[in-house]
């Protein structure tokens, strides 16, 4: 296995691989930078038989192993008429009849699959760009780099890196963290090379643990991921995002002061998007049935004023 960088190299890397400036002071794409109308041309192009996969999970009412908080539905008015609480339909009687009901949910965490924006995460009290963090309030929620940036959708050339296929395993080990290498020779076996402006997904196969082990699938226990190393690696290949089944940095990383570096230098340093909690068992099913590891990508999160991020359902169309 490699050496893991140090952390005062991984801290390094805040300054070292920053895209601070590099697209205009005004910036709030990050690396979604790289994603061109040509590159978004070239990616319709990947759709050959109208096969539409999902890469998200279902968002289940209650509290789920590793949740930060349930996620809720109360329903406002049911199709049982007059009910016990004194609540009628959404209509009111007569023949016609509806229902509604209200969620709420937190979607940053082990459990949701979800994106974050370029202002969930700040380091030494800055956001991407150098904007302060306290330009994310209490009242108004984030008044920069907010979920809008992408109000318009993401669609381009998504690429499966199947880390479990190439180890021959169904889940990594926890301590088997994603290399730099690794990834190359998922790129070898897959017979594609990541490009800028892609949305890369790796697959360490917890999808799989995850549905095996159901109810009783614990988010909180040590889990794979990209290790830090990678972060050169991306910056180097131009992705515009990256998705995971996992919450892309390992559990626990082995940092103290940088304890997420992925989500740290990527969000805070390079402006990188991620899609955390991916379902990628389906993905990976389609990939290996076509013996094809790439397919256009599309992604459109909720258009919520001030949110650090959204819940999300990725889609891989073939």
């Amino acid at each position: 296995m490699p050496t893991p960088p140090s952390e005062e190299t991984v801290i390094g890397w805040m300054d070292e691989l920053s895209n601070w400036g590099r697209w205009g002071k005004d910036d709030v794409l990050g690396t979604l930078n790289h994603l061109t109308p040509e590159k978004r041309v070239a990616a319709a192009g990947l759709v050959q038989e109208g096969t539409s996969v999902s890469l998200s999970w279902e968002i289940r009412t209650g509290r789920q192993p590793g949740a930060t908080v349930e996620s809720q539905r109360y329903m406002l008015s049911t199709g049982l008429g007059l009910n016990d609480e004194g609540r009628r339909g959404l209509l009111d009687g007569g023949r016609a009849g509806g229902a509604q009901e209200y969620i709420g949910m937190v979607f940053h965490g082990l459990d949701v699959t979800h994106l974050d924006s370029l202002a969930h995460l700040f380091w030494d009290g800055k956001m991407y760009g150098g904007a302060p963090a306290s330009m994310v309030s209490d009242r108004q929620g984030a008044l920069m780099h907010d979920v809008l940036a992408v109000s318009t959708g993401v669609t381009t050339r998504g690429v499966l890196l199947d880390i479990a296929k190439l180890r021959g395993v169904d889940v990594l080990a926890a301590d088997d963290h994603i290399y730099p290498e690794d990834l190359e020779a998922a790129e070898e076996a897959a017979g594609i090379r990541v490009e800028p402006g892609d949305v890369l997904f790796v697959r360490t196969g917890e999808g799989f643990a995850r549905r095996a082990e159901r109810r009783n699938y614990n988010m909180n226990k040590p889990r794979s991921g990209y290790q830090a190393a990678c972060l050169p690696w991306l910056h180097e290949r131009g992705v515009a995002m990256i998705g995971s089944d996992v919450a892309q940095d390992p559990t626990p990383t082995g940092y103290r002061a940088c304890t997420m570096p992925v989500h740290m230098v990527g969000i805070v340093a390079m402006g990188l998007w991620l899609i955390d909690n991916c379902q990628l068992e389906d993905l990976a099913s389609a990939c290996n049935q076509r013996n094809r590891w790439e397919f256009h990508f599309a992604l459109a999160p909720i258009r919520f004023v001030g949110v650090t991020g959204s819940p999300v359902n990725p889609l891989a169309i073939f």
